[in-house]
């Protein structure tokens, strides 16, 4: 329940805060586009662009965050947080072709200086009030975000930066062009739209990243396997390993323990480092551990040795001189190695005290079968 309500919280903020971007966004569009035309700024025509991409990207959170905070089902084990991802990628595109055609169309005036616009005083007004409205929605997204934990929501505060950025090119141009250097407010386009191609290469790259399952950085996961290491029963740490999901990793690593603990205590020694692992970081949701006997980068491996059933059949048949029939009650298997080693528990009757002996005449009858290691007796009352 307490997963499905905070869900639901990141959703209501997520949309609430692309809401209140796209009311902006499109009151800057239109101002900015109309105001430029009269103005005569390519610059602030260029800088209304933006706007509207920005406006895009609000609508785009919103409808990430309508499926992406759904919780798991049977078709998406997982959640569906990289819908997000997906939607982050498509901001970034957006912002690459918004930037491409701006850089055209800048290029083109500053070749064909007669098509040069010569801005109006009061394009300065507008691009000052797009400063301070933008850099606003800047701080009030990345504080949701940053409470969220959401890659796309910072991707569209940055992105309300860049439009606060560009605004400020968009005065210098415009300035310098009302001083008498037509050429500035094109220069300050082709500005606006090298920041914003930049912001969406960065923006749309690490979310492919996030796709195709790139790891945390190599320190944080060295310092992840150190905490590990430091748990009481972890004898060795391997195959640690991560991969994003929206705004948290998913990890999975394998640890080796003693090799004849019992599977309780094995499974609470990984319950134990599962929880140090999600409590260490807090972009860590959930992570799976892995329990081995020993480490199998240098043991031989065990994949084709028999399981239980062949091998209590095997041993009956070596054994029917010397005991009654083995069965699965008194025998426990340890398969480390690339052997299989019996412990067989008797009672004190049949043992007859002498444990040992018997241990050693049925390890030497099970040397017929090549896959048989040690053979160790015990005598219970």
């Amino acid at each position: 329940m307490g997963g499905e309500q905070s869900a639901q919280a990141r959703d209501r903020a997520m949309r609430n805060t692309s809401v209140v971007g796209a009311i902006v966004n499109l009151a800057l569009t239109i101002v900015k586009v109309i105001f430029g035309i009269i103005g005569q700024s390519h610059a602030l025509i260029a800088d209304g662009v933006h706007s509207l991409a920005d406006l895009s990207t609000d609508l785009m959170v919103w409808f990430a965050a309508k499926f992406s905070n759904q919780p798991a089902d049977k078709e998406h084990p997982y959640g569906h947080a990289r819908i997000e991802t997906a939607f982050t990628v498509g901001l970034g595109v957006v912002l690459i072709i918004t930037a491409i055609g701006i850089v055209v169309d800048s290029a083109r005036r500053l070749l064909n200086p007669e098509t040069l616009l010569q801005p109006t005083p009061i394009a300065l007004l507008i691009a000052a009030i797009s400063i301070f409205a933008n850099e606003g929605l800047f701080h009030y997204t990345m504080r949701v975000a940053r409470a969220c934990n959401s890659r796309l929501l910072t991707a569209n505060a940055w992105h309300h930066r860049s439009d606060a950025i560009s605004s400020i090119v968009v005065l210098i141009g415009v300035t310098g062009s009302l001083l008498g250097l037509p050429y500035l407010d094109a220069f300050a386009a082709l500005g606006v739209a090298l920041m914003i191609g930049k912001i969406g290469w960065d923006q749309a790259w690490a979310s492919i990243r996030e796709l195709i399952d790139t790891g945390m950085e190599p320190k944080t996961a060295a310092a992840l396997k150190r905490i590990i290491e430091t748990i009481d029963g972890v004898r060795g740490v391997h195959m640690l390993r991560s991969r994003r999901m929206g705004g948290a990793y998913l990890m999975d690593v394998h640890i080796v323990v003693d090799e004849r603990l019992s599977v309780s205590e094995g499974h609470k020694i990984a319950e134990y480092v599962r929880f140090k692992l999600i409590d260490s970081n807090e972009d860590i949701s959930n992570a799976l551990v892995h329990i081995d006997p020993e480490d199998e980068s240098v043991a031989l491996s065990c994949a084709d040795l028999p399981l239980r059933r062949e091998v209590l059949t095997d041993l009956r048949k070596v054994w029917a001189e010397d005991i009654d029939s083995p069965d699965s009650d008194n025998v426990t298997l340890h398969y480390l190695n690339g052997k299989v080693h019996v412990d067989l528990v008797r009672s004190v009757n049949a043992v007859n005290a002498n444990a040992e002996q018997l241990g050693q005449r049925l390890q030497e009858k099970a040397r017929v079968l090549d896959y048989i290691g040690d053979v160790r007796v015990y005598g219970q009352h």
